[in-house]
């Protein structure tokens, strides 16, 4: 009997059974004898018609979930661990292995969130809505009736933070948590996102991809780890634009672009454009998506064209173009401290050692302080990217209903003071230490370039 899931893309036969790896980390369960990894998804409308004479005829019933409806568990056998690259100091004091496979289910998580932080409620995303677009235009009013160099740089900044949680509302439309009708969701996906210059279909395709490959070392898709075999082929200028601040936090409009393979477009190895309908990133029938989130982009670019014109370039600069670039830089610094920086050794997976759950466990809670609020409670990560069809405004008390059956596989994240300065330390230590991972081994952790910066102790 074959085995579907349910995800972004929408009811798929698992195609591949996989034994079970050898861990001997723990002793033999009652959890599934195989394990079935999710495939590389890149469409998010998979969904399958019903065809009958009783009226269901070319109607087209597409199911757009972002998190698989079942996971097959880890099995564990044997006596041997696979290799393990770069794992010196990843197991704490007490013994505990980040590394190793979680003693519950994605099943046992799910039990333990209450029913009601599953609702979707479309009035109250839309508040939402509401409250930053009244903010968003409130700030432009303000800063352009004082208009001195007092307040335009704190005027940037709050912008481009209320630009970054715009991005993340059409983040919830992308995975479906912002209400259960998917005509609602794209509309208010397209207009948010198309208003910060973000290709609404072309990012969430991408997106799930790395939902659905989280903590995979190839099949990632943000901020994944390169191959030690790619990084040391890399010219020198590439991995300093990619590991010397701020040029990272300034990568996600080349990101889109993404035509080229090394730090001006995606991850090096990779190409594809955001854009491009015939980009790989696609399948065939996503085109029409690509066609349509591109055109509602150049309308974007073409409205701030002409703004330019009524109101002039240097105005448009001071109340759009910079605080755009703001947005970017929280854009990827968020995304990037998801899932590095930690001061514990987080593993990453391939082969058969991946898993959905073990790959999602890997992910990082985040304390942003005041800013929590500001946008939409993205910090609380690890929930979201096992659960991502959760709505924002319940993350925090399914995260609370979940700790106990993750145990040492969460880690507490850092209290912040009113504003995150601290996460600006783990950045920097990250990018000084997390530069590549080993090209073999199913189980493998960050490794240090000691000749990028000089000595920097051991890799984290």
């Amino acid at each position: 009997m074959a085995t579907w899931v349910i995800s972004e893309c929408g009811v798929k036969p698992i195609p591949k059974i996989y034994p079970r790896p050898r861990t001997g980390l723990l002793p033999k369960t009652s959890v599934p004898s195989s394990f079935r990894p999710l495939p590389v998804c890149k469409s998010s409308n998979f969904g399958f018609s019903l065809s009958s004479s009783s009226g269901f005829k070319a109607q087209n019933w597409k199911l757009n979930v972002s998190a698989p409806l079942r996971v097959s568990n880890v099995g564990e056998e044997g006596n041997e661990r696979v290799v393990v690259n770069g794992s010196e100091g990843a197991e704490d004091e007490s013994g505990f292995d980040p590394g190793a496979p979680p003693p519950f289910k994605l099943a046992d998580i799910r039990a333990a969130i209450p029913k009601h932080c599953w609702v979707k409620d479309p009035w109250r995303s839309m508040s939402y809505v509401l409250r930053d677009v009244v903010v968003v235009f409130g700030l432009a009013a303000a800063a352009a009736y004082f208009n001195n160099w007092v307040v335009w740089p704190l005027y940037w900044i709050a912008q481009g933070t209320m630009f970054w949680a715009l991005f993340v509302l059409g983040h919830d439309c992308g995975h479906g948590s912002f209400s259960s009708s998917p005509k609602l969701n794209s509309v208010m996906g397209h207009l948010l996102h198309s208003s910060i210059l973000v290709p609404y279909h072309g990012w969430r395709i991408s997106h799930r991809t790395h939902h659905q490959n989280h903590g995979h070392v190839e099949n990632d898709e943000s901020w994944h780890p390169l191959s030690e075999k790619i990084y040391k082929n890399l010219d020198n200028a590439t991995k300093m634009l990619r590991f010397a601040l701020p040029f990272p936090m300034l990568a996600y409009p080349f990101y889109l672009v993404g035509n080229s393979s090394d730090f001006w477009g995606r991850s090096p190895g990779k190409k594809g454009s955001h854009f491009d309908p015939n980009s790989d990133l696609f399948l065939p029938n996503e085109r029409k998506d690509i066609i349509t989130s591109t055109a509602c982009w150049t309308a974007m670019v073409a409205l701030l064209g002409c703004l330019s014109f009524v109101m002039g370039p240097v105005q448009i600069l001071k109340l759009y173009v910079v605080p755009y670039w703001i947005f970017v830089m929280w854009l990827d610094l968020v995304t990037y401290l998801h899932h590095h920086g930690h001061e514990d050794k987080l593993p990453w997976y391939r082969g058969k050692e991946w898993s959905y759950l073990r790959g999602g466990l890997t992910t990082l809670d985040r304390d942003y302080g005041l800013i929590n609020n500001i946008h939409h409670d993205i910090g609380t990560h690890v929930i979201h990217h096992l659960f991502p069809q959760i709505p924002h405004y319940h993350l925090v008390e399914a995260t609370e209903a979940a700790k106990p059956v993750f145990g040492k596989y969460y880690r507490k994240p850092k209290k912040s003071g009113p504003l995150p300065f601290h996460l600006l330390g783990s950045l920097i230590k990250s990018m000084k230490k997390d530069h590549y991972v080993s090209d073999t081994g199913d189980v493998v952790y960050y490794q240090t370039d000691q000749e990028l910066y000089g000595p920097t102790g051991s890799s984290t």
